[in-house]
Order: structure tokens, then sequence, then C-alpha cells
């Protein structure tokens, strides 16, 4: 950097002078700021600033509650239109779903990510905009009878489109830099197709230091997906901790749970609703139907995709299958596409949608949302969770403030456009098909950090953090954090 000048006039102490000094100096030093997912799993949004440059490692929505989603409608802690670029891990909407806002909000550098997750993005930030308009439109009905001043959408399909157009698609294991301090890579993290482990590398004063981005990680032995890279240093590991305080069943138990419940229900003459993410679980449910269709015995039903966006995100991993694992690579060369199965019924529209409530029995039905808290699995609750005959299977987690959640709790009713429906279903909660690494596979993972690194932890609920925190400082990491909003750790 080239010299700056320091004011120094005569009326100036010398007091005034050592602090312009001292931030001049540390506005060269390299920060990293939390300005989402602190101490909550969603919102997924961190500022690092380095000799000037300004990069942001995703820009996630707010989940949750009504109240917390009203949080993604405040204005942005810093100036989208000082951010020089931006990294995103993957696709999902907590880590993805306020970019089109971002560059709607004045951002013009590029969003650099894996181009699976790009492939994900389009759908997944198209789907984002139809329900923020539908959502203005119904909260704009009220506000009119009202007299309330009209709110807009968050973004439209038109402002996704200039976001895309932003995007540049990488390749793992591919080094890109910056500029001329500052490089990254992008590595597998397992969790969904596309999703990656963020290594960043920034040179300062001759001196390079390494932040890793943990991303969230997947699940070690995981349908379809390779395992998580390990990476072995780093200066600073920003860690996911969605499962902190869990441990998984292992896989041997969750498949005899599940044929379980396959058999239970059939000889119940049931239906089986499955709220299922659109992106990265509904094509393991696939899979595994696949991979399991003679022993759960699936030739007794009719399964059912209800998701326009799960079946385009299917497509997309078709598209990418070079990125499967061995085991899924291999079904696929001794049974044909391993998503695919003779019994699949993909409904796109509405009214297919709506034929499968005629079905009282037979029905294996995987809907969005994967928290029940929109889409086509509320319709599908609404005509069948009150039989007794009923069986729900939650297999992913379940924010505070969803109906989801509230069915993990074991709660006796719900509430669906103002009524309330009296739970007769049986709830099944399968957390061994969890996306997300448990605290083990957590600990495994930073474990291959050779010096035992400074660590932060994100993307967890505090008790899950506090308890991974206690285990990490347990094994030797030199230091750990659990940041607020706001905070900023200086490297």
């Amino acid at each position: 950097e080239p010299a700056r000048e320091v004011p120094c006039q005569a009326h100036l102490g010398f007091a005034t002078l050592t602090t312009n000094l001292q931030k001049w100096s540390s506005s060269l030093d390299m920060k990293l700021q939390f300005h989402g997912a602190c101490r909550t799993v969603t919102g997924s949004c961190f500022l690092v600033e380095s000799q000037g440059f300004r990069l942001l490692v995703d820009c996630g929505l707010i989940q949750g509650s009504k109240k917390e989603e009203l949080r993604n409608r405040e204005d942005f802690p810093f100036d989208p239109s000082s951010i020089d670029a931006v990294i995103l891990t993957h696709a999902h909407l907590d880590h993805s779903g306020r970019l089109p806002l971002l560059c709607k909000k004045g951002f013009n550098g590029t969003i650099y990510t894996h181009a699976a997750s790009r492939d994900l993005c389009r759908i997944m930030l198209m789907d984002a905009a139809y329900i923020s308009q539908k959502e203005a439109d119904w909260e704009n009905r009220k506000r009119e009878r009202k007299h309330l001043p009209l709110i807009d959408a968050l973004y439209n399909d038109q402002d996704v489109e200039s976001c895309l157009a932003q995007f540049k698609a990488l390749d793992y294991n591919e080094t890109f830099h910056l500029n001329t301090a500052i490089r990254f890579k992008l590595n597998d993290a397992g969790h969904i197709l596309g999703s990656s482990i963020l290594e960043l590398f920034v040179n300062e004063h001759g001196t390079e230091k390494k932040v890793v981005f943990s991303g969230d990680l997947g699940h070690h032995g995981a349908p379809i997906l390779e395992d998580p890279s390990v990476i072995k240093h780093a200066d600073l590991v920003v860690m996911e901790s969605t499962y902190g305080n869990r441990l998984h069943r292992s896989w041997d138990s969750t498949w005899e749970e599940l044929k379980d419940v396959f058999t239970s229900a059939s000889q119940r003459h049931s239906n089986i609703l499955i709220p299922s993410f659109a992106v990265g679980r509904a094509q393991e449910l696939l899979y595994l139907f696949t991979k399991h269709f003679d022993d759960w015995q699936l030739n007794n039903w009719k399964v059912f995709l209800d998701s326009p966006m799960a079946i385009a995100a299917t497509q997309v991993y078709a598209k990418h299958r070079r990125l499967f694992d061995r085991e899924a690579q291999t079904l696929e060369a001794r049974q044909g596409d391993p998503l695919q199965l003779p019994n699949l019924y993909k409904t796109r529209t509405a009214t297919q949608s709506m034929a499968i409530n005629r079905f009282e029995s037979g029905a294996i039905v995987i809907a969005g949302s994967g928290m029940c808290n929109g889409g086509r699995i509320k319709h599908h609750l609404k005509h069948n969770i009150w039989r007794n005959n009923t069986h729900v299977l939650i297999i992913g987690f379940q924010a505070g403030g969803t109906i989801g959640r509230q069915l993990v709790d074991g709660a006796k009713s719900i509430r669906l456009w103002g009524e309330t429906i009296r739970i007769g279903a049986t709830i099944h909660t399968i957390g061994g098909l969890s996306a997300h690494a448990d605290q083990q596979g957590l600990i495994d993972w930073y474990q291959h950090f050779q010096s035992r690194p400074h660590v932060a932890l994100v993307h967890g609920e505090s008790e899950g953090m506090d308890t991974l925190a206690e285990k990490l400082s347990q094994t030797g990491a030199q230091k750990v954090d659990c940041p607020r909003l706001g905070d900023v750790i200086d490297i």
C-alpha cells in the first residue's frame, strides 16, 4: 500500500494523532464480522475485510417464525454497494436467499459458487421470489382493508434474473484469485449437490493467513454424495454447529426404522406424508427408495414427488451426476437412473397435487416445505394429519417457530389457515437421515486440523453450540468463540 497522509495539524493532540494512526493501521488488517447465523441456524452472512477489499461469504434468508422472517426486510448492516465480491457455499436459502436483495440494493460484483450451486440457485431463488410475491399480495389485501401502507415483495423474478447474471460458476479444487492478495478454493462439503467448504487465503504485509468456512458439513456416509473434504491447515475455522449436541442414529438403524414405518403403514392401510426440503433431501429419499425398493416393499405404494422445485432439482442432480459417490455411480450402472422409480408420480401442477387427496391409503407423499411452514405439505397435513392411520416422517432439522418443530415437540394440534386441527397421525422423527454432520462428525472433521486452530461456531442454536464449544475445547482447540450479531474477529 502506498503511504497515506495522516492529519497533523498543530491543534491535534498526541492522543488524537495516535488514534488516527491506529485506525489507519487497523484498516489494513484482516477482519471477519458476523452478520447472520449467530446463535441461530439461518441467515448465514459473514463479511471479510482486508486491505480495502470487502468480501461477503453467503447472504442467506432468516427463517423461522414470522417475527424472525420480518428481519429480512431490515437494511443490511453494511452498504451493499461497498461489497466487492460474494462467495456462496451452497444453494440452500438460509445461505443464498438474500442475494437478489443484495443485488437489488446496490451490489454489482461477482458471486462465486460451484456450478451445481448456480444451477440449483436458479430454481430456489425463483421459488423464493414467487413465495415472497404471494406473501406480499396476501398481506396487502389485509392492509388495504385497514387503510395501511402497502408493502413490496422482498424481490421478484426480474431481480433474481439480474442476480443470476452476476454468478460465476467454479469447480471443486480450483484456485481462484480475487486480487493479488486474496485467493480461494472450494472443496466438497457433502451436504447437498455443489455444497462447498471454502478455503480463503489472504496475504497481508508479506504474511499469508487462511480462514476456512465449513459451510454446512454433510453427514459422513450419507447417500449419493461424497463425504466432506478433509482440510488440515487454517488460522481460523468458521464452523457450523447445527447438531452440536446431537448424535445421529447409525445408518443401519435408520434403514431398519424406515423399513418398520413402511411395513406398519402398509398393514394399517395408511398414507405417509414426508415434509422434505426440495433440494438434497428429496433426492436422497428417491435414491434410498431405489436402493431399498424390494426390501421396503415399496411396490405396494404410489410414490408422489409433489413439488415442482424438487422435480427441477432432481434434473439438476442428474446433470451433475459426476459428483455422485462411488456407490451411487455403481447403482446407476447396475439399475439405471437411481432417482427414478417405476411407481413414481411427479406432480407439477396444483390440480395434480389436489388429486392426491383422494387417496385415503397407499400414498407416500414427498412435498415441501421441509419445515411445514409453507408449500404443498400444509394442504396434505390438513387433509390427513387428523386421521389416526396417517404417518408423518420428519426427516430434517426443524427451526423454532415452524409447524415441523411443533410436530417434533409433541403438539396435540396445529393451526392451518386459521383452523385448529387435532393431530391423530403418528409422528416419526428420523434423525439419522440428516444432511448435517452430528456432534461427533463435526468434532472428527475439526480434528483433522493439525494445529487445532481458533474456531468460531455459527449456524446452530445456543444449546447445541455451547455443548460443541465445550467438546472442542476438550479436544485441544486453541480458542472457541460463539459470536453474536455484529461481533468482529481481528485475525
